[in-house]
């Protein structure tokens, strides 16, 4: 593929207005952008859509489709996502030139394509590959041909994106006019830095276009608003932000797309969760469009981004349906629920599987809970299995008493008839462990953590509480008596998660301190938890680093998940030590913030 760069104008830090390409037209932006002019009317479009990584026919489907809408409603520019071409992030498909080459076809398919809409300029994210260089690209397409691309400067390399080890950067701007508007191009991390920005206004921006995807956790829309208005709105520019929806394995992408005037006021802004064309109108070069109002309170968004992660997480990798192994507890509950709401009920297998410990208000409030939510519900007992095992091993284990190895039985048969059930039907067992349990070992392998998507994998255990109250809000599905009893895994008689736990409000304390904030210990006895706790739950996450690796994958909701974002090693004799604290100050305003302010 060549790309052709007339109406382009590039140029390199420290040589503003440097051109690359001929003919009239850029020229006659020069001198445009020497001279300046008064902008008329330009409508622009935001297409805040829902790709695939690899699906290249199915994304281009869907940004000509999006297309489509754009011309019929005026508008004059079209803005897609970051890598909409490909899908976010393709991690090591970027590494293969076969990728390449089939996202180049790709592209000029999609000119082509795009030809019918004369008058609408379309800017299109796609990996490029170039004399041995790969970049993280967007391209504009107008009438077939491909007018100009702009190369990704700033390469994020933390928490979820390691967009260093396979891209190079670049520093050369690009601008293109559309009736009297110079609409200048970043690309995502380029705006949570000031040289980019610069880079375009010395270039003769005055409006930037930035396609993104740039993922959820709490907090993070509010994270958005701050840098752009700090590297952008502070430049003096207007912006129309583009975000990718949808999920993509662990990540789910939230949308929000927006629209800041150039004093960094809000001028639209795009729905949360779902796809939408957003139109914002440029007249005299005051940005205009429809605000949708935020989701409130966190707990919605929390539930909404897990319902959008199921659908699509099961829905893109082809599975009929979901199955969840029942308790009657809250994290069964919970994601019994999230999993109806986001596939129906008619693609959800709910299964209570009793024991000789399972109390009769835990069978009741299963049966409750499928009832209220239309599941289909059956109940499979693993008594005689367990009684199979343990005569199995009643030599083996002669004199030896009762402990975790016989709780750990009991949970790995329920493992072995989820998985039965899903290999004859082929629908996927959607764990139930919450990230209070990851952290601290709390889980058994081959057991609870046996399937495929670990739905509230990245919820804190008071964190499941409250989205499991916001989700009764919408309708009373989940029981009260599941909301209001003390926490068990009914393994042994009379047990309780506090047998071996602190208080989930002390353990959660201590996970958001030192597992997402980063604190060291010193840090979380100053806000004055107690120490004798605080030690025993950092030695318990650190000692678990080898169950954490064998679990499914999750849903990302914090800034710091178990995950993309947590890479310790497993065989790891380092253990964090902290001084004596005889009397640590009661200090517990860095316990309430409940996720970082992480890009």
């Amino acid at each position: 593929m060549r790309i052709l760069p007339a109406f382009a104008l590039r140029a390199t830090a420290g040589e503003p207005g440097s051109i690359v390409g001929v003919g009239t037209r850029a020229i006659m932006m020069w001198r445009f952008q020497r001279s300046g002019s008064m902008i008329s009317h330009v409508r622009v479009a935001v297409a805040q859509i829902n790709v695939t990584v690899g699906d290249l026919q199915g994304n281009v489907r869907k940004i000509v489709d999006f297309a489509g809408r754009a011309a019929n409603a005026g508008a004059d520019v079209l803005v897609t996502t970051e890598l909409a071409l490909s899908g976010y992030p393709p991690e090591d498909l970027l590494l293969r030139r076969s990728f390449y080459e089939a996202c180049d076809a790709a592209l000029m398919g999609l000119a082509a394509e795009l030809a019918p809409f004369r008058d609408l300029h379309v800017l299109v994210g796609h990996p490029l590959a170039r004399e041995g260089q790969r970049f993280n690209a967007a391209s504009l397409l107008r009438q077939g041909m491909v007018l100009g691309t702009y190369r990704k400067h700033d390469l994020p390399n933390y928490d979820v994106f390691d967009e260093q080890r396979y891209f190079t950067p670049d520093n050369r701007p690009f601008v293109f006019e559309v009736h009297g508007a110079r609409f200048g191009v970043n690309i995502c991390e380029d705006t949570w830095y000031s040289y980019a920005p610069e880079c375009a206004r010395a270039a003769g921006a005055q409006v930037l276009l930035v396609p993104n995807a740039s993922p959820f956790h709490l907090g993070k829309q509010a994270a958005r608003l701050q840098v752009t208005r700090q590297h952008v709105s502070g430049h003096g520019l207007a912006l129309v932000y583009a975000n990718q929806v949808g999920g993509q394995d662990e990540l789910v992408f939230d949308g929000a797309s927006f629209a800041l005037d150039a004093q960094g006021e809000l001028a639209a802004l795009a729905p949360q969760f779902e796809e939408d064309l957003l139109l914002i109108d440029f007249d005299q070069g005051v940005p205009r469009g429809p605000i949708c109002p935020e989701r409130t309170p966190i707990e919605a968004q929390v539930y909404a981004a897990l319902t959008l992660g199921v659908r699509d997480y099961v829905g893109k990798n082809g599975f009929p349906g979901g199955i969840v192994g029942l308790s009657g507890g809250i994290d069964s509950a919970l994601t019994l629920a999230v999993a109806c709401d986001a596939l129906g009920a008619d693609k959800v297998r709910a299964v209570m599987m009793p024991s000789q410990f399972t109390a009769e208000m835990s069978w009741l409030d299963a049966r409750q809970l499928a009832h209220n939510l239309n599941v289909a519900y059956e109940e499979l007992s693993i008594q005689p299995g367990f009684e199979a095992v343990l005569s199995a091993l009643a030599k083996p284990l002669r004199g030896a008493v009762w402990d975790t190895t016989e709780e750990n039985i009991q949970a790995r048969i329920r493992g072995l008839l989820l998985m039965a059930l899903s290999n004859k039907s082929g629908s996927i067992v959607l764990t139930t462990g919450n990230k209070s349990e990851m952290a601290v070992g709390y889980c058994t392998l081959y057991g609870d953590m046996a399937g495929g998507f670990a739905v509230i994998k990245d919820l804190l255990k008071t964190l499941v509480y409250s989205v499991a109250r916001y989700r009764n809000t919408l309708s009373p599905v989940i029981p009260e008596r599941i909301l209001t009893r003390a926490p068990s895994a009914e393994l042994r008689a009379n047990q309780t998660d506090q047998d071996s736990l602190p208080p989930y409000e002390t353990l959660d304390a201590i996970i958001h301190l030192y597992m997402e904030q980063g604190a060291s210990i010193e840090e979380i006895l100053e806000s004055g938890l107690p120490e004798t706790e605080v030690r025993r739950v950092v030695g318990m996450i650190q000692a678990s680093e080898y169950k954490r690796r064998q679990a499914p994958v999750g849903i990302r909701i914090t800034h710091r998940a178990f995950g993309r974002d947590w890479r310790y090693p497993i065989t790891n004799r380092f253990r964090e030590r902290a001084a004596n604290f005889d009397s640590a100050p009661a200090q517990d305003s860095r316990i309430a913030a409940l996720a970082g302010r992480g890009p």
